[in-house]
């Protein structure tokens, strides 16, 4: 037998085991928590925090590069890195550059596509035991980032914008990935489709349950705050990762060839079985879409009809505002924070009636929104930075009330 096609390669990313899915969605929880935690409870803001966590990925992605073989400190650390800041980019698409959601979902889809087909006609695999040289590894951490990019577009779309919630979300999550899971057993759907689209689909399941354990009771979470589920999933997500490195469970070397002589041999099937993933990818999404969609017109046609801005529609929020003002006066911070945790509750709920009627002012006024919570929540809140944020908050809310 040739050498060569016996040749035994180190992948320098983890066998697929069950702890590799744990692990992923610690990291996406982490993703989502973590970067709440430096925006708002530390109050560095939206752009601070993307570029400080920014830097850490890319310092870390040179030390995964430079590493000769798969080691899990390294590589899941860099995964909770790329989890913030995926996270992040679409945030600060959305919430600084006003970039509608379905807009940054479109753009992430394509770019995502376009770095598998790269990556395919590259290497003619896209199996991630196959990646083991500087070139695969490029296209593996570019689609990374562009999954959870994608993600977060999709997760805040449907679970926000489109007035799911975050529990719903997660749970429609669940069954998609439960059907790929039975179609890969049942139905024999190719593994390495059914490993990219659980992978996708793992960042808006990671994130609801995030949002879900973090956020106010108020707010319909179980109030453990950003802070607490951030130091439990990091603790988690370094047992298992201790455990891994001491049992070698998720390490393994590969075939590629092998691996690529297979992929050669079912080519066919697997394009087959991509075009009809991607069809019912979008027959479910634009449904779900249309159907959520056509539900929150159906609710704003009234108010819609009779007036195309948010004018009376924010008087709630200017009185919560208000009320936070008073109790930031009188450096009652704790009743100051509980008003946060209302005002974010409320305005949270009223998005999708409030966002169908004027996108823009919408998105004006809840950047400001974020930045008063960034402020009252702050570890040690600073009353004039406090005023100076609700202040400008309630001139941008009282202007469009009128």
């Amino acid at each position: 037998m040739n050498i060569n096609q016996n040749k035994i390669v180190l992948s320098k990313v983890p066998e697929v085991t069950i702890f590799f899915w744990i692990i992923k969605v610690l990291c996406t929880t982490v993703g989502e928590t973590f970067a709440d935690f430096l925006n708002f409870s530390l109050g560095f803001g939206l752009t601070n925090t993307t570029l400080i966590m920014g830097a850490a990925f890319f310092i870390l992605l040179y030390f995964q590069f430079g590493a000769a073989k798969y080691v899990p400190s390294i590589y899941w650390l860099t995964v909770v890195l790329i989890s913030v800041f995926g996270t992040l980019v679409t945030d600060n698409l959305t919430d600084v550059m006003g970039v509608p959601l379905e807009l940054s979902t479109i753009v992430f889809s394509i770019l995502l596509g376009l770095t598998f087909l790269f990556w395919y006609l590259s290497e003619k695999t896209l199996s991630i035991h196959s990646v083991h040289t500087r070139k695969r590894e490029t296209f593996y951490w570019l689609t990374i980032l562009f999954t959870f990019a994608l993600g977060t577009a999709v997760g805040d779309l449907y679970s926000e914008q489109l007035g799911l919630g975050y529990l719903y979300t997660g749970i429609s999550v669940v069954i998609i990935i439960a059907c790929i899971f039975l179609a890969w057993k049942l139905l024999k759907l190719d593994g390495i489709l059914a490993f990219w689209i659980a992978y996708i689909l793992t960042r808006p399941l990671g994130a609801s349950l995030g949002d879900y354990l973090s956020q106010s009771k108020v707010n319909g979470g179980l109030g453990l705050g950003t802070t607490v589920t951030s130091v439990i999933f990091l603790i988690a997500i370094l047992a298992i990762v201790i455990f891994l490195a001491i049992t070698k469970l998720d390490t393994s070397a590969k075939s590629d060839i092998g691996e690529t002589n297979r992929a050669a041999e079912n080519k066919k099937n697997v394009l087959i079985q991509t075009i009809g993933v991607l069809v019912i990818s979008l027959a479910i999404g634009i449904g779900g879409y249309a159907k959520l969609n056509n539900n929150i017109a159906s609710q704003t046609a009234q108010t819609a009809s009779t007036q195309a801005t948010l004018a009376g529609q924010l008087s709630d929020f200017v009185s919560i505002e208000n009320d936070m003002l008073k109790n930031v006066g009188t450096s009652d911070f704790a009743s100051a924070s509980k008003g946060a945790d209302d005002l974010e509750h409320q305005w949270d709920t009223a998005e999708p009636k409030l966002r169908k009627i004027d996108g823009t002012t919408w998105t004006k006024i809840d950047g400001t929104i974020d930045v008063v919570l960034a402020a009252v929540r702050s570890g040690n809140p600073d009353a004039n930075q406090c005023k100076s944020a609700l202040n400008n908050s309630l001139g941008v809310l009282k202007g469009a009330n009128k």
